[in-house]
């Protein structure tokens, strides 16, 4: 459910005796930096020199915070092991923003699209829903890399989804940004799940970590979390690494199989087709997996996903013609349904009894706070 969650701590200290054994384990090379991590260590020292800070496991001279001390190394931020080999996150020092840095291949298509997505004229855009490049810096471990940074996301559903409108509101702005990014002839090609993502700031004033995301960023409480209904979001794309863009008169035709989605009926290395088409599919699709098959009471968009996901591409609508289907559905929608909780397909009877309770207590609350303003 939304709202704060329960402050629970982690164990942090342990016995004398645990202790030595995790100096031990320590010494026998546990918790050592991995390969790809002592990559990223390498880079630290540019990477401070350019305004960004790593995390202290990252950092020239690590020594593990739990040594000389009776700590867990299961409670100490410094444990915390990457799990990407070509992206971290880092903190720009002139505003303590949290961002990720990821390794691209230099003068790649993908530094080409996500530039142009970054561009002045258009990154103020609100209908622009691609992540921003920040900085392009070269990297000193590969010298045919860079190193992209980018504001922090987190992925677009954790925390879940819990209304109705949360949902209506994700459908909204990724239309919204995919007719952007078609407006200016990119072609995502892999807008997936996990390919969209969200910043997470409004639901999370406390911050997380960036890693573990469901702990505060020392590591050492649950993240308490505030409800997107609320507290909005923006939804954005990320990886433009098999992206295309074409000039005004280049035909809209590509080849290849690559994707997340293996379902798109028309993917081939053989028969080109239109990738405009292929990614209306491809996030019609993340409405089906991600909503209709999961939540009860969004019938209502299966008019949407199910034009979306048409087999055959001519007869899927554009971008601007599925934003115009979402805005005459959620026209004939009750207002005040969109603030009723997603029901589960999965939830047992008595648990839709305690939920729909809730819901109802919070929803009062909601119209007392209106009353008294």
């Amino acid at each position: 459910m939304s709202g704060w969650l329960l402050n629970i701590p982690i164990q942090a200290t342990c016995s004398p005796e645990d202790a030595q054994m995790y100096a031990q384990w320590t010494k026998e090379g546990d918790w050592d930096l991995l390969p790809s991590e002592r990559a990223w260590s390498d880079r630290q020292s540019l990477l401070e020199e350019r305004g960004y800070i790593l995390r202290q496991r990252y950092r020239t001279g690590w020594r593990p915070s739990w040594l000389g001390h009776n700590r867990d190394p299961f409670s100490c931020e410094d444990s915390i092991i990457s799990r990407h080999d070509h992206v971290i996150d880092a903190t720009r020092r002139k505003d303590n923003l949290l961002v990720s840095i990821k390794v691209v291949k230099d003068a790649s298509n993908e530094v080409k699209i996500a530039r142009l997505v970054s561009s002045p004229q258009v990154v103020r855009n609100p209908a622009n829903h691609c992540v921003s490049v920040l900085d392009i810096l070269p990297d000193p471990v590969f010298p045919d890399k860079a190193l992209m940074v980018m504001p922090y996301l987190r992925p677009f559903n954790d925390p879940p989804f819990n209304a109705i409108g949360e949902a209506v509101e994700f459908v909204k702005q990724t239309l919204e940004g995919l007719h952007f990014m078609h407006s200016i002839r990119v072609a995502h090609r892999d807008c997936a799940a996990a390919n969209i993502m969200m910043d997470g700031r409004p639901l999370y004033p406390q911050g997380h970590h960036p890693v573990e995301i469901n702990r505060t960023p020392d590591f050492l409480h649950e993240a308490p979390h505030l409800s997107r209904l609320d507290h909005p979001v923006k939804y954005y794309f990320i990886d433009f690494g098999i992206s295309s863009v074409f000039g005004e008169r280049d035909p809209p035709y590509v080849l290849g199989t690559k994707g997340r989605d293996k379902d798109p009926p028309e993917l081939s290395d053989h028969t080109p087709y239109n990738p405009f088409m292929l990614d209306i599919y491809i996030l019609g699709h993340v409405y089906q997996e991600e909503f209709i098959d999961k939540y009860s009471g969004l019938e209502f968009l299966e008019p949407l996903v199910t034009a979306m996901m048409h087999i055959q591409p001519e007869r899927r609508p554009t971008a601007e013609d599925a934003i115009l289907m979402l805005h005459n559905i959620i026209s004939s929608v009750d207002t005040t349904l969109l603030r009723w909780r997603l029901r589960s397909r999965s939830e047992s009877a008595p648990e839709r009894v305690v939920y729909d309770t809730v819901a109802v207590a919070r929803e009062g609350m909601y119209h007392l706070r209106r009353l008294v303003r």
